[in-house]
């Protein structure tokens, strides 16, 4: 059992680049504000891990797992290693620091997630994250590459079961309202009007195909850390502050697949078929089976990848809400609303609360741990218990699931 000691996320709408802050500075400032959020000191940490997917492109700058004793000299000597699968770089890095501890190698490690991406033109952020397709094989005609390939397997979808726009506008304005809620989401002083969630081209116009701006989730600088522990690492952190185990969150269950990294090749291996992306819905249940949950049902919050409208109406699907083609449903009757039967994305997700690549996977984690410990403020789903994140990263190329519970 890994349990959640605490963690820290930044504010997703700041700019980085506007401050004069290098991600060095922006690591420190997380790692810094994630040990005093957690009551720990450097000598309490025994690894670290990183989630990254960009920083090589946008900084020019990579081995990031030297800036924690760059940050404290409480950390020289410590092992350090840094995670890379496009957006779901932070899950990753969460999966490995798991296995040291479920190994026995150590009792405390941290992950800190973060990525640096508003220093540059639209266009040209575009082209560095295209880095997660298939370079130089796919979508080389596209101004956008991750609009237009979601935008393909919304028309993929379309081909199999039908798709109304209207659907992925209600997608997007839920994301945006919760993100209202959320006092460090990029979004959360965004105006707009009922024209904006509509197939209206003023008010929202097309990026590339089905996908419109208000489709889109945020290009954003951000980070996120999460500090991870053994049952005997919990029980010492927890006695000292006179808790029990019962007190701390912990990651119940999770599940990874992979995919080939070409689009086209995942869609044809699942053309004639009913779901889209097996291997998306496989993980998914890997995570619930291994947390001992019977099905979607027994979660009570969902945190999925929303980098596009037409991502979180696949994952309806694939999670298990409704059977395959009957996203549509749990969007009209509400049931991923704030207040629905199991809401999807309180804290905004990636296109209410922001997408710094590397550092989601660690935020769904750290809100998971938030929800089920009450302590999620005016985001706060009553009652939550288990929470079960969704992690994508390039076209469904690397999946990860966790559930979060106590």
């Amino acid at each position: 059992m890994v349990y959640v000691l605490g963690g820290w996320q930044s504010d997703f709408a700041r700019s980085y680049a506007r401050e004069g802050l290098e991600i060095g500075d922006a690591f420190a400032e997380a790692l810094n504000h994630g040990l005093q959020a957690a009551q720990l000191d450097p000598s309490d940490i025994q690894s670290g891990h990183v989630g990254n997917f960009v920083g090589e492109l946008f900084c020019g700058q990579g081995q990031l797992g030297g800036f924690f004793a760059q940050t404290d000299k409480g950390f020289d000597g410590m092992p350090t290693m840094r995670h890379e699968a496009a957006c779901a770089s932070g899950s990753l890095a969460i999966l490995a620091a798991m296995a040291e501890i479920e190994a026995g190698h150590y009792d405390v490690s941290c992950v800190l997630g973060l990525e640096y991406m508003r220093n540059v033109p639209g266009q040209r952020a575009a082209e560095y994250l295209g880095a997660a397709g298939y370079t130089g094989h796919e979508f080389q005609d596209a101004t956008y590459l991750w609009p237009r390939a979601f935008s393909d397997i919304g028309e993929a979808y379309q081909e199999r079961f039908g798709l109304k726009y209207e659907h992925l506008g209600r997608i997007a304005e839920i994301n945006y309202a919760n993100g209202r809620r959320n006092p460090n989401a990029q979004t959360r002083k965004w105006q707009f009007t009922d024209a904006s969630f509509t197939a209206d081209d003023e008010a929202n116009p097309v990026i590339e195909g089905l996908i419109r701006r208000q489709d889109c989730g945020q290009v954003t600088d951000g980070a996120a850390v999460i500090f991870l522990a053994s049952e005997k690492g919990a029980a010492e952190y927890a006695a000292k502050r006179g808790m029990s185990l019962d007190d701390l969150p912990r990651i119940k269950g999770w599940g990874h697949t992979g995919a080939p990294i070409s689009l086209k090749a995942k869609l044809d291996a699942s053309a004639g078929g009913g779901f889209m992306f097996p291997h998306v819905k496989k993980a998914g249940e890997d995570a619930r089976r291994r947390a001992g949950l019977q099905d979607v049902w027994d979660v009570d919050v969902v945190e999925t990848h929303d980098c596009f409208t037409t991502t979180e109406y696949m994952a309806i699907e694939h999670l298990g809400l409704t059977a395959a083609g009957e996203a549509w449903k749990a969007v009209e009757d509400g049931t991923i609303d704030f207040d629905g039967t199991l809401p999807f994305n309180p804290s905004g997700g990636l296109i209410g609360l922001g997408h710094p690549v590397g550092a989601t996977g660690v935020r769904m984690v750290l809100d998971g741990a938030k929800q089920v410990t009450g302590t999620a403020g005016d985001y706060q789903v009553e009652g939550a218990k288990n929470v079960q994140t969704l992690n994508i990263g390039g076209s469904t190329t690397t999946t990860v699931s966790f559930v979060v519970g106590r």
